[in-house]
């Protein structure tokens, strides 16, 4: 069994609670740019957004993987936007961690705030399909790694 570090360094056990979820098949794209609209709300703010995304009321904005995506309704200074209902139902199982986590520590929930969270590329899935004249093409996964830090402000 691997054994995986948090890329946060800076991490205070006494006033600070983090959580993890490692290789879990959603998309790592699109996660990071879900942890970079979830980064800096409190929990509560965090959960009203990912439970509005999973309802398509609200998009994230796609700051960086922006190329054909179209736009949305509702996006401040950006343009490029979706839903991804994957994502935000798995950021919100991690929510759910990480509120536990600090429950379990005593830090007070509603003076949390998120202000760690990453997502990057995990272990590649290499599948192949069979093609026409003996031939093959890659068909690859991404897995994802996402982790979130909150400190109590």
């Amino acid at each position: 069994m691997p054994h995986w570090g948090y890329s946060f360094k800076e991490y205070d056990p006494a006033t600070m609670a983090r959580a993890s979820v490692r290789e879990i098949r959603v998309s790592p794209k699109a996660s990071v740019e879900v942890c970079r609209a979830v980064k800096g709300l409190t929990i509560e703010e965090a959960r009203r957004l990912l439970e509005d995304v999973i309802a398509k009321e609200r998009p994230i904005p796609f700051r960086r993987y922006k190329k054909k995506v179209a736009h949305k309704r509702g996006l401040q200074g950006w343009y490029a936007g979706r839903y991804p209902v994957k994502v935000a139902r798995a950021m919100l199982k991690l929510l759910d961690s990480l509120e536990a986590n600090a429950e379990q520590k005593g830090l007070d929930l509603e003076r949390l705030r998120i202000i760690h969270a990453a997502a990057y590329g995990g272990m590649k899935l290499k599948r192949y399909m069979p093609r026409a004249f003996g031939r093959s093409s890659p068909k690859f996964e991404t897995l994802t790694h996402i982790e979130l830090v909150a400190k109590e402000v």
